[in-house]
């Protein structure tokens, strides 16, 4: 079993591409990609897996400068969060891409379902002897979840859309077990669209959730968040979909806090999970300060005990350039260093 630090720290999955790899001005321009996007990439066919491996070892060791504990590849080769996976997988028309409503309220090119989903073959597994060749630390790689590639598809073959999340919690769960067996030490689900969509979500997402993460080898842990701090500027102080993921079988949830100003009493909602708490906002170029990162991490150990606490950003760093990146992650441990000596616990 995985055993973490006295309040041990993580990045939630994306860190800043550099500015070589992709074009961050176009990325920035538009919403999240959910289809194949090859055009946001600056180096040739050629060359691209390789500079990805490069940032991938430049994510890892800003990680590493910054003193985080539960490192990730940074999410360098994905174009959003979720593309990189969901167009991977058969069953689905890349060429010709269907139509669905973002959670913005925008309709945006999707992945057609067309047939069969399943997965063709490792995906990010692959790429994990790179990372292990470059850190020692808590390794944790992400996959998007089976609700929200459900919400995020244009569905022309299955039954309904919870025959559709089940056939992805199929394919996740093969990936996730490959991930374990590589040598990753937790694998986290990305489910943002539980918040979005909370109607569907209890019909089916917790069981898609249970199904994807099912024999899973370490740690799980669940992401959920209100969107990406670049796109969205008002957020609500609390989650439409929360407690219900306390029964879950991810031992841990992660969820933004910094941004929306959530009301901390809304912990109480998971007395069951470790809980990733994001004292970071994403929406906010400044870094923040090691002392307002620690107010924000003492404001929930007055809910939750510190032994069921995670310090996290918000959500994915993707946006933001390296530079203020860095510095926020760099504070961010800053912070944690100062709540952990004031309960006189080492490093």
């Amino acid at each position: 079993m995985t055993s973490y630090p006295f309040l041990p720290t993580s990045l939630v999955g994306s860190y800043a591409q550099p500015n070589w790899l992709i074009d961050k001005t176009r990325l920035g321009e538009r919403l999240p990609p959910r289809v194949i996007l090859d055009a946001l990439w600056k180096p040739s066919p050629a060359d691209l897996e390789e500079a990805q491996n490069d940032a991938t070892i430049m994510a890892l060791n800003d990680q590493h400068r910054a003193g985080v504990d539960i490192v990730t590849d940074g999410e360098m080769r994905r174009e959003s969060y979720s593309n990189r996976f969901a167009n991977a997988l058969a069953g689905v028309d890349i060429d010709n891409p269907g139509t669905a409503i973002d959670r913005t309220g925008k309709a945006v090119p999707v992945p057609r379902v067309t047939g069969p989903i399943r997965r063709q073959h490792k995906v990010e597994a692959p790429f994990i002897p790179l990372l292990r060749a470059h850190t020692s630390r808590l390794l944790k790689i992400t996959l998007p979840g089976p609700f929200t590639m459900t919400q995020q598809a244009q569905n022309d073959y299955y039954p309904c859309s919870a025959d559709l999340a089940m056939a992805y919690a199929d394919a996740v769960n093969a990936e996730v077990k490959d991930l374990f067996a590589a040598g990753v030490d937790i694998v986290q689900l990305d489910e943002p669209y539980v918040q979005a969509r909370p109607e569907q979500a209890r019909e089916y997402a917790v069981a898609a959730i249970d199904r994807a993460l099912q024999g899973a080898a370490g740690p799980t842990v669940l992401h959920v968040c209100f969107g990406y701090g670049k796109h969205v500027k008002d957020k609500p102080p609390g989650y439409a979909f929360l407690e219900e993921l306390d029964t879950c079988v991810a031992k841990e949830i992660s969820i933004e806090c910094a941004q929306p100003r959530l009301k901390m009493d809304l912990l109480t909602l998971l007395p069951n999970k470790i809980v990733h708490v994001g004292v970071l906002d994403l929406r906010d170029p400044e870094p923040e300060s090691p002392e307002l990162v620690a107010e924000r991490i003492r404001a929930a150990l007055e809910v939750i005990p510190a032994n069921r606490m995670v310090v996290a950003p918000d959500c994915g760093m993707k946006y933001l350039s390296r530079e203020v990146a860095f510095a926020k992650l760099k504070n961010m441990v800053k912070g944690r260093d100062q709540v952990r000596a004031e309960h006189q616990q080492p490093a």
